[in-house]
C-alpha cells in the first residue's frame, strides 16, 4: 500500500489527495485549507484530451502546460507532496478522469478533495471518476471570485433576463469599490459607468508612441514545454514563435504592475479602438493570468483603484477596467453556472451555417478579419472589440451555428476557460441565448469598423456598399441579418430603429443583398486560397 513519510519520519497512509487543475494555480486556494504535508498530497496531470477535445491552439496549450509545471515547482518549494503526471508520461490516450482513476489505484488515498472546477464537463467527469473509485470527493467553493455561484443564483432568481448593469451596481455597493464616501449608495463621480468617455478611435494619426509589451522570455522549463508542443501538437493551429506570456505568479504580478503604470491611464478612452499590426494597444493582457488563478481579482481591482486615488489614472479609465473585472468577469461566471448544462446547446436564432474554413488560417480578403485572426494565430490573443465586433459579429451575421463559434473561441485564445468563454461567445457574441444576458445582437455594418480603425482604407471592399462586387461583407450581412430576423428584431426595443430602416429597401435591393449574402455563405466571396502552412487539422 503506497504511503508517505510523516513529519517525524513515521510512515502514514495518504489521507487527502488534493486535485489541482490547470486553471487552479493558487497556493491559497480553498482546497489547501487544513493541508497537512504529513498525510496529504497534491495531484496534477497533463493529459492529451484537455488539448484535443477542441483543437487547442499551440499558444493556449503552452500557456497551460508551462504555468502548471511552474506551479508544480511552487508546490514543492512550499513543502507540499506532489504527484504530477507529465504529458510525456501519460502518452497519447486517456482523459483527466481516466488518469485520476489510474493514479488513485496506485496511491490509494482515503478521500479526494478539490476547489470547484471552472468547467462543467470536467466537474462531471471527476465526480464520475471518484464514484468509480469508490471515494468521496469533497468540492470546496472557489473563493477566487468576488461573488459565489450561490450569491449569483440569488441575484438571478425570478429574472427573465440577466443584465450586467444591475449586477455590477450590486457588486460595487457590496464591496464598496469606487463608491462616494459621503453618500452610501452613490457611485464615485456621480455615475455608474463612463461608456460615453470610452469610445474613442485613434484617428488617422494612429496611436502614436505606445509602451512596449512586457515580454516574459521563456526560461528552461517553458522552453521544454514549447518544444513538446511543437512536436506533439504540430497540426494544431497557431504559432509559438512569439510566445512571451506570464506563466508564474511573479510574472503575473509584474504584468499587472506594468499595465497599471503604462496603459491604464488611457485604457478607458481607447478600449474599443483597433489598429493594424498592434494587438496590444492599451489593453491589460491579464485575462490569462487571472483565469489560471496566478492573479487574484481583488488585487487587480485594488491596484486600479489605487491608481485613481493617487491621481495616476482618471476615473473613466479605472471604472471601465473595474467593470471588466468586478462586473463582467463575475457576471459571465454566474450566467455559466446557473444555466449549465443546457446553455451549451442554445441556438435561439436557429443558425446552422458552418464556420468558414479561413477562421482557422486567416486566409481571407477582409482586412479587419485577416488582422484579427492573424494575430490570434500568432499570439493566441485578440482584444474584446476584435472578438465581439469583428470575428464574432461576422459569424453571427453569417448565421454560423453557435456551438462551432464557441469551439473556435475555446480553442484559439490563451485565456479561454469554458466558464468565461461560453457565455461571452454563445450569449454576448452570438445572441444564441435569445437575450438572456445581452439586450440585443451586436451587429453593425462595415462603417463601424471604418470608424474604429483604418482597416477599410486598405481593403478591397467598401463599407458604404451593401450590394455589388465591392460591397463590404459586413455591410451586406448586416442588412441580410435584419431581413432574415425582421420579425423577431422588430420586437426588440434596442433594435427597432435599425429594423425600420429596412423600409428603405425595395424588392430588387432586398434580392441583391440576399443573393450576395448567399454567395458569402457558399464561400464564393471573402476567402483567399489557403497556404499549406496555414492549413491545420481541426476536425471537431
Amino acid at each position: 500500500m503506497p504511503k508517505q513519510q510523516g513529519l517525524k519520519g513515521v510512515v502514514v497512509k495518504l489521507r487527502h489527495l488534493v486535485l489541482v487543475l490547470g486553471d487552479q494555480l493558487d497556493l491559497d486556494a480553498a482546497a489547501f485549507d487544513g493541508f497537512d504535508p504529513a498525510v496529504d498530497a497534491v495531484w496534477m496531470a497533463e493529459v492529451q484530451d484537455e488539448s484535443c477535445h477542441v483543437p487547442s491552439a499551440q499558444a493556449r496549450i503552452a500557456v497551460f502546460l508551462a504555468a502548471m509545471r511552474h506551479f508544480a515547482q511552487a508546490l514543492q518549494a512550499a513543502g507540499r507532496p506532489l504527484h504530477y503526471m507529465r504529458l510525456e508520461q501519460v502518452g497519447n490516450a486517456g482523459s483527466l478522469a481516466a488518469q485520476l482513476q489510474s493514479d488513485v489505484a496506485r496511491l490509494r488515498p482515503e478521500r479526494l478533495l478539490m476547489t470547484a472546477p471552472g468547467d462543467w464537463r470536467v466537474l462531471q467527469a471527476l465526480k464520475a471518476a471518484a464514484q468509480a473509485c469508490g471515494l468521496p470527493l469533497e468540492i470546496r467553493e472557489d473563493r477566487h471570485f468576488f461573488c459565489s455561484v450561490r450569491e449569483f443564483a440569488a441575484h438571478a432568481r425570478g429574472r427573465k433576463s440577466l443584465r450586467l448593469e444591475y449586477f455590477y451596481r450590486e457588486q460595487r455597493k457590496k464591496h464598496r469599490i469606487l463608491m462616494d464616501p459621503q453618500r452610501e449608495d452613490a457611485p464615485l463621480g456621480g455615475q455608474w459607468n463612463f461608456d460615453a468617455d470610452n469610445r474613442d478611435s485613434f484617428g488617422a494619426a494612429g496611436p502614436g508612441f505606445m509602451p512596449e509589451r512586457l515580454r516574459f522570455e521563456p526560461d528552461a522549463l517553458t522552453r521544454e514545454v514549447l518544444a513538446l508542443v511543437r512536436e506533439r501538437f504540430a497540426q494544431h493551429p497557431g504559432s509559438l514563435d512569439s510566445f512571451a506570456w506570464p506563466v508564474t505568479r511573479s510574472q503575473a504580478l509584474q504584468a499587472l504592475q506594468a499595465f497599471v503604470a503604462e496603459r491604464l491611464p488611457l485604457f478607458g478612452r481607447y478600449q474599443d479602438a483597433m489598429w493594424p499590426g498592434d494587438p496590444w494597444l492599451y489593453h491589460a493582457q491579464l485575462s490569462a493570468a487571472l483565469n489560471l488563478k496566478l492573479l487574484n481579482p481583488r488585487e487587480v481591482v485594488a491596484a486600479a483603484v489605487a491608481a485613481f486615488e493617487s491621481g495616476h489614472a482618471p476615473l473613466s479609465s479605472v471604472e471601465g477596467f473595474v467593470r471588466q473585472i468586478l462586473g463582467w468577469r463575475e457576471y459571465v461566471r454566474g450566467v455559466y453556472w446557473t444555466q449549465m448544462p443546457g446553455y451549451l446547446e442554445r441556438n435561439a436564432l436557429e443558425a446552422e451555417q458552418d464556420l468558414p474554413e479561413w477562421y482557422w488560417s486567416g486566409q481571407t480578403e477582409m482586412a479587419c478579419l485577416r488582422d484579427a485572426i492573424g494575430q490570434t494565430l500568432q499570439h493566441g490573443y485578440a482584444n474584446h472589440i476584435q472578438r465581439l465586433m469583428v470575428t464574432g459579429s461576422y459569424a453571427l451575421m453569417l448565421g454560423v451555428r453557435p456551438q462551432q463559434v464557441h469551439a473556435w473561441y475555446l480553442a484559439m485564445y490563451v485565456d479561454a476557460v469554458e466558464w468565461v468563454e461560453l457565455p461571452n461567445s454563445l450569449g454576448m457574441s452570438q445572441f444564441a441565448d435569445g437575450g438572456l444576458m445581452g439586450s440585443k445582437p451586436y451587429v453593425a455594418t462595415g462603417k463601424y469598423i471604418a470608424r474604429m480603425s483604418p482597416f477599410c482604407a486598405n481593403c478591397r471592399f467598401d463599407p458604404a456598399q451593401r450590394e455589388g462586387p465591392r460591397a463590404c461583407p459586413f455591410t451586406t450581412l448586416y442588412w441580410d441579418f435584419l431581413m432574415r430576423h425582421e420579425r423577431r428584431l422588430s420586437e426588440n426595443p434596442r433594435m427597432a430603429l435599425q429594423v425600420k430602416n429596412l423600409a428603405r429597401l425595395d424588392a430588387a435591393q432586398r434580392q441583391a443583398i440576399a443573393e450576395r449574402a448567399a454567395a458569402l455563405r457558399r464561400g464564393e466571396v471573402g476567402a483567399l486560397a489557403a497556404t499549406q502552412e496555414g492549413t491545420h487539422d481541426h476536425a471537431l
